[in-house]
């Protein structure tokens, strides 16, 4: 157990090590960033579906799962992005690495206690106007940083077939943004720093229930509901002249005294409706509808009059199958291969143009020989954005790896 923890403890500070560059989206300049899918990578791998209990994974999304729990669970879980940003005109790469989140999940009978880390949004963007006419003054615009969740949750079986759940989660986090604006040929310009130190607390409940259709064939259904809740943000704006070299390096000359400008962003509530059928441990088909109301996430340094905010909403279709999960003869008939869509409505909308994303998600979950744990694999590809109105389109492609550590804790030993 020792081990566990101290492992558990180094991959903590990793993933916080991390954390602050899970975007490369220009994107992710609006809001608070963009927002990171919540769930694990076997939820992430049929589309986001999280409507089925499991006895040896942590459904990250709803709460009432841990009491499915039978083993204690340790998982941890990271993306490799490759993205390519296109505009009518231009095109570009871009690639980042992230750990997505950190949990351990304790079943206590009846009860299931959860408890991690997970990156709520990212900022990370890197965007360049030059005039080549000198017509216009050039622009260089930055950003970094985003908002984490810390969580603590525990679920409860109601009956057999009915669990519910709750967890409270502290936001906390750091967003810079960073300006340059200069006349072409001239080596002076203006510089902005923007610096939002953001924190706040929301809770979430949840509630899973089950029915058995026939011998084989099983109902299964989730509910998850998030109220609105505020996030302060304490911001910090530097505006100075700066000189600065081709590799925009700057010196201040003169700087004004720094803004202080609180803040209180609201984040909207969120419902999540799901619904499936198939035969527990072989099969799942599933679909799932989440809806959020719109929000007001827009701070004091990215407000802009050409871009709105609506409702957003999910739509998620997906499932598994294990061919045999008790076969000793064949591994490969107790691996679990699983397969989704999605198709997002993100809420954002820039001139006019709704920021949309679709993905197609498959994914492979491969046993540890001798025991519960696996190691899950994942392959996302997918397209946000567009390029209508002079704006971006980004096709990316996610490869996704898990793992899910599976034994029993608090065991007392026995002698002969």
């Amino acid at each position: 157990m020792i081990k566990k923890i101290i492992i558990s403890a180094c991959l903590l500070l990793s993933l916080m090590s991390f954390a602050q560059g899970g975007s490369s989206s220009p994107y992710s300049f609006y809001g608070i960033g963009e927002v990171r899918f919540k769930g694990s990578l076997e939820n992430r791998s049929m589309g986001g579906l999280s409507v089925a209990p499991d006895s040896i994974h942590i459904n990250l999304e709803n709460p009432a799962g841990y009491a499915n729990l039978k083993l204690t669970t340790f998982t941890m879980g990271g993306s490799r992005s490759s993205t390519k940003l296109k505009t009518d005109t231009e095109s570009a790469k871009a690639q980042r690495t992230t750990l997505d989140y950190l949990a351990l999940a304790l079943p206590f009978g009846k009860f299931g206690v959860g408890l991690g880390l997970i990156p709520y949004s990212s900022v990370g963007y890197k965007v360049e106007s030059i005039s080549t006419d000198g017509s216009q003054n050039n622009y260089r615009f930055n950003g970094s940083g985003g908002v984490n969740k810390v969580f603590l949750g525990m679920g409860y079986e109601i009956a057999p077939n009915l669990s519910i759940g709750a967890d409270a989660h502290y936001n906390f986090g750091r967003i810079e943004t960073y300006s340059l604006e200069f006349v072409p040929y001239v080596s002076i310009g203006s510089r902005e720093l923007n610096t939002a130190d953001l924190s706040g607390v929301n809770f979430n409940i949840g509630m899973m229930y089950q029915a058995k259709i026939n011998k084989k064939l099983s109902f299964f259904s989730s509910l998850n509901f998030s109220p609105e809740s505020t996030l302060t943000s304490e911001n910090t704006r530097n505006i100075s002249t700066v000189i600065f070299n081709s590799n925009y390096d700057v010196q201040v000359v003169d700087e004004l005294e720094n803004l202080s400008i609180p803040t209180n962003l609201k984040m909207p509530s969120k419902l999540s409706l799901g619904a499936g059928i198939g035969d527990s441990g072989k099969w799942l088909l599933g679909a799932e509808f989440t809806s959020q109301n719109k929000g007001n996430l827009t701070n004091s340094y990215n407000t802009i009059d050409n871009v709105v905010y609506g409702k957003y909403s999910k739509y998620s279709i997906g499932g598994y199958y294990v061919p045999n999960s008790k076969s000793f003869s064949s591994y490969t008939k107790r691996i679990t291969y699983r397969g989704g869509f999605k198709y997002e409505k993100t809420g954002l909308i820039i001139n006019s143009q709704p920021i949309n994303d679709v993905g197609l998600t498959l994914g492979l979950g491969l046993p540890i020989t001798g025991s519960f744990s696996n190691v899950n694999f994942g392959l996302e590809v997918g397209k946000k954005g567009t390029k209508a109105a002079n704006l971006i389109q980004e096709n990316y492609i996610n490869l996704n790896v898990s793992f899910s550590l599976n034994d029993k804790w608090f065991v007392k030993t026995k002698f002969n």
